[in-house]
């Protein structure tokens, strides 16, 4: 049974960036799309991110296109989430995924079977 999980989340300024990163245990990332969710307060958990298997197709949630970048490194086992000019409004808990299901369908949370427990991300004025 994989098991995936965060890290990386911490208080930031506005303006700043923030790098967080998913691992697996018990298996590994590499057969698996890789998405990233947000959940704000009183919010909707929404899809920021995608990565498929081999790396070289990606999709983003409209509200980070242009300044979050996910990557992954299929020989370590990790995905990476690089965010840039951060903003209040991306203050969050933000979770890594894994579906078996195209990438074409990375942004709907219900094809994700597999979740990590989500990392805080906090961004200041």
């Amino acid at each position: 049974q994989v098991q995936v999980e965060e890290s990386g989340g911490r208080l930031a300024q506005a303006g700043t960036g923030l790098t967080l990163s998913c691992t697996a245990s018990g298996g590994t990332l590499s057969g698996f799309v890789i998405g990233w969710f947000r959940q704000a307060p009183g919010k909707e958990r929404e899809f920021v991110a995608a990565i498929n298997r081999r790396g070289v197709v990606t999709s983003y949630s409209d509200s980070v296109r242009g300044r979050f970048v996910i990557s992954r490194d299929n020989a370590v086992g990790t995905v990476f989430l690089q965010m840039a000019s951060l903003k209040p409004e991306d203050t969050g808990v933000y979770y890594c995924a894994a579906t078996s299901s195209p990438i074409g369908r990375s942004g709907v949370k219900d094809e994700y079977g597999y979740w990590g427990q989500g990392t805080q991300v906090t961004v200041s004025p």
